[in-house]
């Protein structure tokens, strides 16, 4: 059988987390229906529906899933916090006050951040090309943010979720390696499910769950599904294969997914400085991520290498989510 080229195998390391963010732009415009839900109260419910399906489908492809201890208590609540809380909170205002691809663009900012902090967390050095890509995607970003139908509140949100979507990824790096992208996305789900819950108790009343209409079931459901559940594991999955600093200018495809199915949803068409400014977006995108000559480039956590396990003392060899193989596995790596 033939080997892939280098160029399509780091590709193909990309295809994850490009999907993930798909989904992640597609969430902007289906939280506009959540707006006069009870916030805390549908999260909750969001995030306790995603964590029982993410179970289910770490069980399925065979995941191997760790309590965490000292320290990483600190990096997974970290995660729930700003990369889930904080950030639906941001989400959901801010598309009562901004157009869907404003609040998406600045997920699209977040490459200025991982392609420096990223990689220092991962103690290496950032990449010429990360950073060379990161300016132009910022420069396309705050394109958007300049010209598309927003307020002085909704470029307040669209910050906050910026800071929130950089902390999801930053956050992960010192736990993916132990924990792998199916273990921080459980913990960091059911954690945000238990703070969102009290938080609706206490603000919103325990009756609150039943103020939900059936199109915001409906918004639940796929946010649940696919872009908590699936896009996690897809994103960290990405993150783990290629770093934090190439894996964050995927997030140029969130507002291109915000701006395409606001438009198909009947939430308006972006003006033409906002396609321009995406068009731009991409552009550095497409620079950052495109394979360079030569061998693959080295990777925080090379797939074939044997991972420590903490809690046994050996080690195992690890596929792409840290599932732990078995003589009788299937040659493949699960696939989400």
């Amino acid at each position: 059988m033939d080997t892939p080229s280098a160029p399509s195998a780091s590709l193909a390391r990309l295809v994850p987390g490009m999907v993930g963010m798909t989904l992640v732009g597609s969430s902007v415009t289906v939280s506009r229906t959540l707006v006069d839900a009870p916030l805390f109260t549908t999260q909750a419910v969001r995030y306790a529906a995603a964590t029982a399906i993410l179970l289910v489908m770490a069980r399925l492809a065979g995941a191997r899933l760790i309590w965490p201890r000292g320290r990483e208590w600190l990096w997974l609540a970290g995660i729930a916090v700003s990369g889930l809380v904080l950030f639906n909170v941001a989400v959901v205002r801010g598309v009562a006050h901004a157009e869907p691809a404003v609040i998406a663009v600045a997920v699209a900012c977040v490459p200025v951040v991982l392609g420096v902090v990223g990689p220092a967390l991962e103690r290496r050095a950032p990449s010429r090309q990360v950073l060379w890509a990161a300016p132009v995607v910022m420069a396309g970003a705050v394109l958007v943010e300049g010209t598309g139908r927003t307020d002085a509140v909704g470029v307040a949100w669209a910050a906050l979720a910026l800071g929130c979507e950089a902390a999801f990824t930053l956050l992960a790096v010192p736990v993916l390696r132990r924990h792998s992208p199916w273990g921080v996305s459980v913990h960091a789900m059911w954690l945000a499910g238990v703070l969102l819950a009290v938080l609706g108790a206490v603000s919103e009343g325990p009756s609150a769950v039943g103020e939900l209409s059936g199109a915001q079931w409906a918004a639940v459901g796929y946010l649940a599904s696919m872009v908590t559940a699936v896009a996690f594991v897809l994103w960290y999955s990405t993150v783990r294969a290629v770093g934090a600093g190439r894996a964050g200018l995927l997030t140029g495809i969130a507002p291109l997914a915000a701006a395409v199915v606001g438009a198909v949803s009947g939430g308006g068409v972006p003006g033409p400085s906002v396609w321009l400014g995406i068009v731009v977006l991409i552009a550095g995108l497409v620079g950052g991520i495109r394979p360079r000559g030569g061998s693959p480039s080295r990777t925080p956590a090379s797939l074939g290498k044997p991972l420590s396990c903490g809690d046994c003392g050996g080690s195992h060899r690890g596929n792409k989510f840290g599932a732990k193989r078995t003589p009788s596995a299937a040659s493949g790596t699960p696939e989400v």
